[in-house]
């Protein structure tokens, strides 16, 4: 359990910090491709008794940039770019979970989420990679800002936005991998997406998104675990519907605020 609530507030945090991005980029279902793409990875190492979190790292930063390299080259939007990756990944999972002899319960653990059964080397894992993350997101903060409101602007003066975008989906495919033992693939995107938009409801600045939406995911993760525990409930779908009960609040705080401005 304190495994589980440690390594849930780093995760929590990291998902926070990118998904306000990601949202108001419209790049928030590019989570929800990564992890079909990593769905096909994690099968993969675990039939091949591999390392599960490293080799999914590694599959899911490859076919991130692969994404961005066949927008480029093969002329196609970015979501349809997502598609095909996602599907060749599914179809992959698919095929090797029957090979392997079906859904056993560990590739069931990382669909669906099994955070109580994370282990200590897995927390220390995610540590390092929220940190890696959290470092990259802030020595580029201001650049982020700049291609996330206006791109083109932004190439036009002077920012490597290739170079960011590549950073971003990478970042997106770290949380993805770090997200998976939390919530599960299956739900690792509404953990990026749900608090983000929580956040942006009420925020008056871009930063005081980020403070919000952190806030609502920490809170999730940290009252989803309690409420699993003694209520003897999934973790992965407790936390996921504390956030959308935050995303509610704070929309409905939002509407009232602006009837009560406009009366």
């Amino acid at each position: 359990m304190q495994r589980a609530l440690f390594a849930g507030i780093f995760i929590a945090t990291t998902c926070a910090i990118l998904g306000v991005f990601l949202v108001l980029r419209k790049d928030a279902m590019l989570g929800h491709g990564l992890a079909h793409i990593t769905f096909g990875g994690v099968a993969l190492v675990i039939v091949l008794h591999i390392t599960p979190m490293i080799a999914a790292l590694i599959i899911g930063v490859v076919c991130a940039v692969g994404i961005i390299m066949l927008r480029e080259r093969a002329g196609v939007h970015e979501d349809t770019a997502i598609g095909i990756f996602s599907s060749i990944g599914m179809a992959i999972g698919i095929i090797l979970a029957s090979l392997a002899g079906g859904f056993n319960v560990d590739l069931m653990s990382y669909l669906f989420g099994n955070i109580l059964a994370i282990s200590a080397a897995e927390v220390w894992f995610s540590i390092v990679l929220t940190v890696i993350a959290c470092a990259a997101i802030t020595l580029y903060y201001q650049e982020f800002i700049f291609i996330t409101f206006d791109p083109d602007s932004a190439k036009a003066s002077g920012i490597k936005v290739r170079r960011l975008e590549i950073i971003m989906i990478i970042l997106t495919a770290m949380v993805v991998v770090l997200g998976m033992k939390i919530v599960g693939l299956l739900l690792v995107t509404a953990l990026v997406v749900i608090p983000a938009a929580a956040g942006l409801q009420m925020a008056k600045s871009f930063f005081h998104a980020i403070l919000i939406s952190m806030l609502v995911a920490v809170l999730s993760v940290i009252m989803g675990l309690w409420i699993a525990f003694y209520l003897n409930v999934p973790a992965s779908g407790t936390i996921i519907l504390l956030s959308a009960f935050f995303f509610l609040l704070l929309f409905s705080c939002r509407i009232i605020a602006s009837r009560k401005k406009t009366a």
